[in-house]
C-alpha cells in the first residue's frame, strides 16, 4: 500500500511539475502530514523528485519544469499583464532609478513604459531592446550569464553591479507563490538577484497575475512581508489578500 501511494504521489508530481504538501494531504485525506513528508523523502531518495520548502517538484523534468521557455509564456495571461504594467508605471517617479527584473510581466511593463526620464537597470537583455525604442531613458543592462530559456542574465557580476547601485523602485517578477513557500523562483542565481533587490530598493513591487498562486519552485527569494506593492490582475487570493492587509503591502 506504501509503495502504490508512493507511486501515486510521484506521478502527480511529475504530470503537475511542482507541489505543495498541502494539495498532497488534500489528495489523500486519510494519510498523515508526517508521512506524506516520509513518502517525498523516499521519492527523493528515488530520484523521482525534489523537495522544496514546503513541497516538492519533478525531477524526472529536470530543471526546465522551473521556467516554461520564453515563447511559450510570452502568449501566456497577457491581457491580465497588460493591464499590471499599467498599473505599475504609475509607482515610477521621472528621474529616479528603476530595475527591471527579466521575464514576461515586466516585458509588459517595458513595451507600457512612455517615454520619460528615468534610469533602469534590468536582467533582461530583451526588455533592454524593447526600452531602446524609447529616446529618455537611461538603460542599463546588467552583465552576467544569460539563461537562454527566460533571457534573464544572473551571476556574481550582476550582483556586483547592483550592490552598487540605489534603486528606488525594483518591479520583481514570480514564478510561484503560496502562503508556505513565499515568492518563488526556478534558478538559484536568479533568487539572489531577486532577493538583492528585496534589501537594497527602496520600494519593492511584486508583479504577480493569479496564475502564480499555488505554484511552488524551488527557491524562495522573499514573501508577502516584504513587499511594498503586489500588482495583480485583481483576483489574488482572498487569504493572500489578508495576510497583504496585515503586513501593510499594498495591492494594485
Amino acid at each position: 500500500m506504501n509503495q502504490l501511494r508512493r507511486e501515486k504521489i510521484g506521478k502527480y508530481i511529475q504530470e503537475k511539475g511542482a507541489v505543495t504538501v498541502k494539495e498532497l494531504s488534500a489528495l489523500f485525506p486519510d494519510v498523515s502530514l508526517m508521512t506524506i513528508h516520509r513518502d517525498l523523502e523516499k521519492l527523493e531518495q528515488e530520484g523521482v523528485i525534489n523537495r522544496t520548502r514546503g513541497g516538492a517538484v519533478s525531477a524526472v523534468q529536470g530543471s526546465s519544469i522551473t521556467e516554461a521557455k520564453l515563447e511559450a509564456r510570452m502568449h501566456t495571461n497577457m491581457k491580465s499583464k497588460r493591464e499590471m504594467a499599467a498599473k505599475a508605471l504609475k509607482l515610477i517617479e521621472p528621474g529616479s532609478a528603476v530595475f527591471l527584473d527579466a521575464g514576461t510581466s515586466s516585458m509588459a511593463l517595458a513595451q507600457a513604459m512612455p517615454d520619460m526620464d528615468v534610469n533602469i537597470f534590468t536582467t533582461g537583455p530583451n526588455i533592454a531592446l524593447e526600452l531602446a525604442r524609447l529616446s529618455m531613458p537611461a538603460i542599463h543592462m546588467c552583465g552576467g550569464t544569460l539563461n537562454r530559456f527566460n533571457q534573464a542574465v544572473s551571476g556574481q557580476s550582476t550582483l556586483q553591479m547592483l550592490e552598487q547601485i540605489n534603486i528606488a523602485t525594483a518591479f520583481l517578477g514570480v514564478s510561484g507563490y503560496t502562503d508556505e513557500g513565499g515568492f518563488t523562483c526556478g534558478k538559484e542565481d536568479e533568487m539572489l538577484v531577486k532577493r538583492l533587490m528585496i534589501q537594497k530598493a527602496g520600494k519593492k513591487v511584486i508583479l504577480m497575475d493569479s496564475s502564480k498562486c499555488g505554484k511552488i519552485l524551488p527557491y524562495t527569494f522573499g514573501n508577502v512581508e516584504d513587499a511594498d506593492y503586489i500588482v495583480s490582475d485583481g483576483r489574488l487570493p482572498e487569504e493572500l489578500m489578508q495576510r497583504a492587509e496585515r503586513a501593510g503591502t499594498r495591492i494594485l
